[in-house]
C-alpha cells in the first residue's frame, strides 16, 4: 500500500474521515478567527495611538464637543480608548446639561459609564477566544478519538483475514494516526494563537483602566 495523502485518504474508514472533516472545519474557523482578531486589534492600536494625541490636544484647550465629536467619528471606530473615552464624556456632559454642578458626582457617573463601556468593549475584543481555547483543549481527542476507531479496524482486519505480523497492519495503523496528527496540529495553532490575543485582551484591559483614569482626573480639574 502506498502511503500518500491520497491513499490514505481512499483507505480510511467513515469514522476517521468523519474526524477529519470535523477537525478540518474545526481549523478553518479557528483562522477565521485568528484573522479577524488579528486585523481588528492591530487597528485598535493604530488608531488608539493617534486617538490619544489628538483627545488630549482637545481636552487641554477645553473643547469637550470636539473630543466627543473625534471620540465617536469613523476613524476610530476600532478605538478601544475612543469607545471608553466617549462614554465618560457623554456621561460628563450629560449631568452638565442636567445642572449638576459638583464634580465629585458628575466624574462618578461618568466612571460608571466608563466601566460599562469598558464591559462592552472587553466582550466584543474576546469575541472568538472561547472558541479558539476550545479548539485547543479538544482537538487532540478528536483526533485521538479517529485513531481509536482506526487501530481498532486494523486488528478487526488482521483478526478476519488471519494474517499477521506488523505488516499486516501497519498501513490501517498509518492512516489511524493520521487523525492524530492533525488533531495536534489544529490544537497548536489555537493554544498558540489563544495565548497570544489573551495578552492583547489584557493590554487593552490596563489601556482602557488607565485612560478612563486620566480621562476624570483631567475632567475634574478642567469640567
Amino acid at each position: 500500500m502506498q502511503f500518500d495523502l491520497g491513499h490514505l485518504w481512499a483507505s480510511m474508514g467513515f469514522v476517521a474521515k468523519g474526524v477529519v472533516f470535523v477537525l478540518t472545519v474545526m481549523s478553518i474557523w479557528s483562522i477565521s478567527i485568528i484573522f479577524d482578531r488579528w486585523k481588528l486589534y492591530n487597528a485598535a492600536k493604530a488608531q488608539s495611538r493617534k486617538y490619544a494625541a489628538d483627545v488630549a490636544r482637545l481636552l487641554k484647550a477645553g473643547k469637550i464637543k470636539e473630543a466627543m465629536d473625534l471620540s465617536g467619528s469613523a476613524g476610530m471606530k476600532s478605538s478601544h480608548l475612543a469607545k471608553v473615552s466617549l462614554a465618560g464624556l457623554q456621561e460628563w456632559q450629560f449631568q452638565s446639561d442636567l445642572g449638576e454642578t459638583d464634580k465629585d458626582v458628575r466624574a462618578e457617573a461618568a466612571k460608571r459609564a466608563m466601566q460599562r463601556a469598558t464591559a462592552v468593549n472587553l466582550a466584543d475584543l474576546k469575541k472568538g477566544l472561547a472558541f479558539l481555547a476550545t479548539t485547543g483543549a479538544t482537538a487532540p481527542f478528536v483526533g485521538l478519538f479517529g485513531t481509536t476507531f482506526g487501530i481498532i479496524n486494523a486488528f478487526s482486519g488482521m483478526a478476519m483475514t488471519g494474517s499477521g505480523g506488523i505488516a499486516a497492519i501497519s498501513a490501517g495503523i498509518a492512516e489511524a494516526l493520521i487523525t492524530t496528527a492533525l488533531g495536534l496540529v489544529v490544537a497548536i495553532v489555537a493554544v498558540w494563537a489563544y495565548n497570544y490575543f489573551s495578552g492583547q485582551v489584557d493590554g487593552f484591559t490596563v489601556e482602557m483602566d488607565n485612560s478612563g483614569s486620566e480621562l476624570l482626573d483631567f475632567v475634574k480639574h478642567r469640567g
